[in-house]
């Protein structure tokens, strides 16, 4: 087939890599226009951009995609099918009926649920236990579009969202190269998606990292997992930032172990704390973390990032920064 790709960051590119290997004529690439970055200000091509260049592929980069000249840029290109990842704007209904097969998108959800720009992070921090991809015929509306092809995957205890990214990025690759050939021996039959069962998210923020600690522990820890590595979750502790890139759940029954494990004065001391009510205080102090008091059961943290320091693990951290029970974060 003959596919116009529109796509900007490294979730793309891997669609975009698995239908050049598939045999599939790209004949244009469209991505965001180039950005500055950084102090030098120096502009930066997205990865799709970057992957298009080095195949050969012609690009275009339309701050507004819907601007009449673009539109009629796009009517000039022969092709089949549209596919869409992670593009970064709308698309009117102008466009989405140009080529012969509609726009398809590629979307790391299993919609209806988490229709929007982070789907990946918002399952891990809801503490989902599994999500997957979805291939959409895309609508004018915001991921509203009838349903061709999803596959399911299991969310890992352990999952970050850049681990999961990774996962649902090479999966969306997978899932377009099958979904084409079908779609082009119209072999796919179309699902609305059920309104009633749609759920959005929004765009990361950098706000959205400031731990609460009010709130109970096992939502903290997907908190921290579901936005490592960006834009990580943080609160402060004596006045500087600090990150916390790995943590765990600990219930009463776990605490209880922990308290038991210390010396006597350590127990009493964190007992007087895991009952005063304060949350973010410092509970206990072990050799590789420190225990949390939250709004509901304990938060173990294990590994940090001290502002103008690397991330570290905290028997690392406990060396160079003295934490003590009953000091408190936030």
């Amino acid at each position: 087939m003959k596919i116009v790709f529109m796509g900007t960051p490294d979730f793309a590119r891997s669609a975009l890599e698995k239908i050049i290997e598939a045999g599939h004529e790209v004949v244009l690439v469209v991505t965001q226009p180039d950005k500055p970055k950084g102090r030098s200000g120096e502009l930066q091509v997205s990865d799709v951009k970057a992957c298009a260049l080095e195949h050969g592929i012609p690009v275009f980069q339309p701050v507004k995609i819907k601007e009449a000249q673009h539109v009629e840029y796009l009517k000039g290109i022969d092709a089949d099918i549209y596919v869409v990842a992670a593009f970064g704007q709308i698309l009117s209904q102008e466009i989405l009926d140009i080529p012969r097969f509609g726009c398809v998108n590629i979307h790391a959800s299993i919609l209806p649920e988490y229709r929007g720009a982070a789907p990946i992070q918002q399952a891990i921090i809801d503490g989902k236990k599994s999500t997957g991809v979805t291939i959409m015929q895309m609508a004018a509306g915001m991921d509203t579009g009838d349903i061709l092809l999803q596959r399911e995957i299991p969310i890992d205890e352990e999952e970050t969202g850049g681990g999961l990214f990774d996962k649902l990025s090479e999966l969306g690759g997978k899932l377009i190269v099958e979904a084409l050939p079908k779609i082009e021996r119209g072999e796919l039959t179309p699902i609305p998606q059920d309104e009633e069962k749609a759920t959005k998210c929004g765009k990361l923020s950098k706000d959205m990292g400031r731990i609460d600690f009010s709130k109970d522990a096992e939502s903290l820890r997907n908190l921290v997992r579901g936005l490592n590595p960006w834009p990580s979750a943080y609160t402060y502790i004596g006045g500087k930032l600090l990150k916390i890139w790995k943590a765990k759940t600990l219930n009463q029954v776990d605490l209880g172990a922990l308290i038991n494990s210390l010396l006597d004065e350590d127990a009493a001391r964190a007992k007087e704390i895991a009952k005063s009510g304060n949350v973010g205080s410092v509970i206990a102090v072990l050799k590789d973390s420190f225990v949390v008091l939250t709004g509901e059961d304990f938060l173990q943290i294990k590994e940090v990032q001290l502002e103008g320091k690397k991330r570290m693990d905290v028997k690392s951290f406990l060396l160079g920064y003295k934490v003590c029970p009953g000091d408190r974060l936030g």
